[in-house]
């Protein structure tokens, strides 16, 4: 801290000579914040250099502060309460500040629910903002400091952002109670173009990796439906309307009743769902405990 004409003050310093000053006593006052005698003295010393005068007088026993002495102290110890109070008001906003997450359609209802649920009932007073986006939405989000993290399915490996894997993503077909594809072994993805199909919007995750696939082995499809909920197209499939392709992780215990699932890993790659964040971005005290808890949490299932 620079006062003045180049006088370089530390706040330490500052703190010895404050505790000195009300406690008449060098070595009360190392006491009272936890230096050594001489480390409170070396600080006084050092004040009085810059100043270039004497802020206590030592012949007297207890120590007696100078002219000048008082006048530092007067303005010292409302500076030192002013500091510390800021720095206890920011700590406060620190601990309570929101976590802002980012996440893809399927993965907000499913698996960061079950963490949300946690997370809350371990901090009543936590606050979280989650945004919904596609995985592309859900990186910008990230890259531009709208969220704290994302998570998103499939590996990030840009040089701005960190990457940690939390769990297996994979792709199953599920079709409506006694559909033929339930029936037989699906070997390709003839199979399932050719019929109509219920899908997330255009561009997100699932749906550009089975087009590509379409596109690659020259398949005709037609997609009949476009919705922006798994558990919305789980009920049109359950109805009749046709079939579709998506995460396994959208799939509930008690969705089995309502119509049939195939594994598509023999066919469609199994990536890894995890936590994006920016690099080197520094992270509060409660999406540092969050990021901990998916970790905890999700990376077993």
């Amino acid at each position: 801290m620079i006062i003045g004409d180049g006088i370089n003050m530390e706040l330490r310093e500052l703190r010895s000579f404050v505790a000195a000053a009300r406690l008449r006593s060098i070595t009360k006052a190392a006491e009272e914040l936890g230096i050594g005698q001489p480390t409170a003295t070396t600080h006084i010393k050092k004040l009085e250099q810059e100043l270039g005068t004497l802020l206590f007088d030592r012949i007297k026993r207890p120590i007696q502060l100078t002219a000048s002495g008082t006048t530092l102290a007067d303005l010292a110890k409302p500076l030192l309460d002013g500091i510390d109070s800021l720095l206890d008001e920011t700590g406060i906003a620190e601990q309570v500040s929101p976590v802002r997450v980012a996440a893809t359609h399927d993965i907000i209802p499913h698996r960061l629910l079950q963490v949300v649920r946690i997370f809350l009932k371990q901090n009543p007073h936590g606050h979280i903002r989650i945004l919904s986006g596609r995985r592309d939405e859900v990186l910008n989000m990230v890259g531009e400091g709208t969220v704290d993290i994302g998570l998103v399915p499939g590996p990030e490996r840009g040089v701005d952002f960190e990457f940690q894997p939390l769990f297996a993503y994979e792709r199953v077909l599920i079709a409506p109670l006694n559909h033929p594809l339930l029936n037989s072994t699906i070997t390709s993805l003839d199979e399932i173009a050719s019929w109509p199909l219920i899908m997330m919007g255009r561009g997100t995750y699932t749906r550009l990796m089975l087009e590509t696939e379409f596109r690659r082995r020259g398949l005709e499809y037609e997609i009949i439906v476009e919705l922006d909920s798994m558990d919305m197209i789980k009920r049109y499939v359950a109805l009749g309307m046709g079939i579709s392709v998506g995460p396994r992780l959208a799939i509930d215990p008690t969705d089995h009743e309502s119509f049939g699932v195939v594994g598509l890993a023999h066919m469609l790659p199994v990536e890894q769902a995890g936590i994006i964040n920016l690099r080197g971005k520094t992270m509060s005290t409660p999406t540092k405990a969050f990021v901990q808890l998916l970790r905890d949490t999700l990376s077993l299932s």
